[in-house]
């Protein structure tokens, strides 16, 4: 089949989840095009994945003007492909993807965590009542947890469901020695680390993660934190740094073409963010042989085995919850050992990306044989919005 993946964001997890799925869909013997502005790590490692890479230019953002011209100009590129199918990826896409095709196309929208729980006010408003009237031009939403589509169910959106949980390349991820890692990032050998990797903006947490490690820095001397990725709240979050922890103890590591060495660095992995569908870096800890310490978002609770879940979740924002749970962890290096032993038992068993696109191409198999869905015309992709 001829396969047209639309994704705007070109970095972070959503675009190691298209690259993942291009390369399993390629392997399969499918033509893989990926629509995404250039220039990003997405569209390079796409194409050297083996997709056909079309130029989009689009904006993180969305804007009534720029809309517009992003919808018309994914529309040409749409009619030029004559995909089969189109996956969209994202709130960008899936706003601009469905305005562009209204249907006329099999097409699988996948959020990848809701547009309306980013954002509050009348915005969130206007957000979920364009959720609500979208999903007539989308034959599956896609979920990557359970959570996630309870969540859309519960905010009224009527939609033939599916659930795919995120996965990982368990072999790409595989455990690494501690120390070698260190030594080869200039860190010192010996002393507790807690790693974040993720960008830096505040859906992800890293300041709340911030406020809380001055205490865990006090009930645990010599610990140190690294916090991994690139993003708008990167001079913020530098500055947060040099007020409360010092920069000796706290390390800006910037953007990384690949976090396995600072996963292998670790001795806990945390990610305290403030929503997710399923978050790609704890997957890739696990697989590291890494423990997790998560805020208990959508997609979290369900990427643990249940064993693991009173350790390593905490609410959402909760400095206090935060500050013990990693002064526990990080004060018994033996522990973490172990449970990194078991998640890494769990990722491989539960969350390895061949079995996601395995599933994702069943799903894609399953709407293309089951026709026209009740209610939807299927059409020529329109010539005007």
């Amino acid at each position: 089949m001829t396969i047209l993946h639309i994704s705007q964001p070109v970095d972070g997890g959503v675009a190691r989840v298209v690259v993942d799925l291009v390369r399993g869909q390629r392997a399969a013997g499918h033509r893989v095009l990926v629509a995404c502005p250039v220039g990003g790590r997405l569209a390079e490692e796409a194409a050297a994945a083996g997709a056909l890479v079309r130029d989009w230019p689009a904006r993180r953002s969305p804007g009534p003007a720029a809309i517009a011209a992003e919808a018309w100009r994914l529309r040409r590129i749409v009619r030029a492909a004559g995909p089969d199918l189109v996956h969209l990826h994202s709130a960008k896409a899936g706003l601009a993807g469905r305005l562009a095709v209204r249907g006329a196309v099999p097409t699988v929208f996948q959020p990848h965590a809701w547009s309306f729980a980013a954002v509050d006010g009348p915005l969130a408003a206007a957000t979920l009542r364009w959720e609500r009237y979208a999903t007539r031009w989308a034959h599956r939403l896609l979920c990557v947890s359970v959570q996630e589509r309870a969540d859309g169910v519960a905010a009224g959106l009527h939609a033939d469901w599916a659930v795919v949980p995120n996965g990982v390349d368990v072999r790409h991820y595989a455990p690494a020695d501690r120390r070698a890692a260190r030594i080869a990032l200039g860190l010192e050998p010996a002393g507790p680390l807690a790693v974040c990797v993720g960008r830096l903006c505040r859906q992800k947490g890293q300041d709340v993660l911030l406020t809380a490690w001055p205490e865990v820095r006090r009930r645990v001397p010599g610990a140190r934190l690294a916090l991994v990725g690139g993003g708008p709240e990167e001079a913020r979050l530098a500055a947060m740094a040099r007020e409360g922890a010092g920069p000796s103890r706290v390390r800006l590591v910037g953007d990384v073409a690949d976090p396995r060495p600072w996963l292998a660095a670790a001795d806990l992995v945390v990610l305290p963010s403030r929503w997710e569908g399923m978050a790609l870096a704890p997957l890739e800890a696990m697989a590291c042989a890494r423990p997790v310490l998560l805020t208990d978002v959508p997609g979290a609770r369900e990427c643990l085995p249940p064993s693991e879940r009173a350790s390593a979740l905490v609410p959402s924002e909760d400095v206090s919850a935060l500050i013990t749970r990693m002064a526990e962890a990080l004060s018994d290096p033996i522990e973490c050992e172990r449970r990194g032993t078991r998640l890494r038992e769990h990722a491989a068993a539960r969350h390895d990306v061949r079995s996601v696109v395995e599933q994702v191409d069943a799903l894609y198999r399953d709407l293309l044989g089951a026709g026209r869905v009740p209610g939807r015309r299927r059409a020529r992709v329109p010539q005007r919005i």
